[in-house]
């Protein structure tokens, strides 16, 4: 596994694999594409900054109660 961020673009990269990349799908800020047998070979993540802060507040809300609570 490879992690690239980049600061200018705000985008964090995750190489999952080296397979080589047949199409790929977007769910918001999350583009994950993928091998022509559907394995994700890699994740990018837009506004980086902004989905990080997203999932750390999450996280710490988390502590604060039981897994069954928490929907995400």
């Amino acid at each position: 596994m490879i992690i690239k961020y980049s600061k200018n673009e705000d985008i964090l990269i995750i190489e999952l694999s080296n397979k080589k990349i047949d199409y790929a799908e977007d769910s918001g800020p999350l583009i994950i594409h993928f091998s022509s047998d559907k394995t994700p070979v890699l994740l990018e993540i837009l506004e980086a900054s902004k989905f990080l802060s997203g999932v750390m507040k999450l996280k710490a809300s988390a502590k604060s109660h039981k897994p069954s609570e928490i929907r995400i």
